[in-house]
């Protein structure tokens, strides 16, 4: 699941990998590895995710386009999200009405007024999310969405700004921002919501453990299992060294964990 455009594999170069003499290109090699598990019967869905429920027995996953997966396992191997900065003094109003997480922080903002920035399905997500709390909810997008996808913002009273924001309100908490032909809107919160949404946004709602570190990387054991059973993680999401052949040795682990935790609760199902 997911776009391959959006892999870190998809512009990248390969070198000094194994099986490869030369240099080869990410990009055929995703193409290669897609050819692979459709051999084998896999089902490919190229859209973004953008929510994980827990299940009594499993998991439901929420696509872009509002397809439901359930599954009784998962693998997660997203890699990292590198995030951009949209304002200036972005950081110094990180908690403090500025948030990267819709699905984390919406409740908190029942009644109230507040924007949405971002420039993927994670942003339309956001924006319907918080129009579920929020009394108010501006959107801006920062690369161009189609007049379909704005047009359903404003169906559910979301209004959609022309001017872009260039500067936050506030001293020490997010009051409100300014927009490029210097007019000001008054908010109680910002959301930033770039590409397709981060493991951590995705993961944070299911609980899962992050290293106690940099709370960056999601916290696996050697079988690659979270602290979450039935989810597994790799790759650069468990952490460095940020390395293909890594990725590709936890996946294969995370698969073959994966594999058998789902044998033995079918396994248990039938027993009882």
């Amino acid at each position: 699941m997911g776009k391959l455009e959006e892999s870190a594999l998809w512009q990248a170069h390969i070198e000094n990998y194994f099986g490869f003499s030369e240099k080869i290109d990410g990009k055929v090699l995703l193409e290669e590895g897609l050819k692979a598990i459709k051999k084998v019967g896999v089902d490919l869905v190229f859209e973004d995710l953008v929510a994980i429920e827990p299940l009594e027995i499993g998991f439901k996953l929420t696509t872009e386009k509002e397809k439901t997966i359930t599954a009784l396992s998962l693998v997660l191997a997203m890699g990292v999200k590198r995030k951009k900065k949209v304002f200036k003094q972005e950081e110094k109003f990180v908690g403090k009405g500025l948030s990267y997480c819709a699905d984390c922080d919406a409740w908190f903002y029942k009644g109230k007024k507040v924007v949405v920035l971002g420039d993927g399905s994670a942003a339309i997500h956001g924006a319907k999310i918080l129009k579920k709390f929020a009394e108010k909810v501006y959107f801006y997008g920062l690369k161009p969405f189609s007049e379909g996808e704005l047009s359903e913002l404003r169906t559910v009273g979301i209004e959609v700004l022309e001017k872009k924001p260039v500067e936050i309100v506030g001293e020490t908490e997010v009051k409100g921002i300014f927009l490029e032909d210097g007019s000001q809107i008054e908010l109680d919160g910002i959301f930033i919501e770039i590409g397709a949404k981060g493991p951590i946004e995705l993961l944070a709602p299911i609980g899962i453990e992050l290293d106690p570190e940099t709370f960056s990387y999601v916290k696996v054991d050697r079988k690659m299992q979270t602290n979450i059973k039935g989810v597994f993680a790799c790759g650069d999401l468990t952490g460095p060294p940020l390395q293909l052949a890594k990725a590709v040795g936890e996946g294969c682990v995370a698969g073959l964990s994966a594999s058998d935790y789902v044998k033995e609760v079918l396994k248990k199902t039938k027993e009882g």
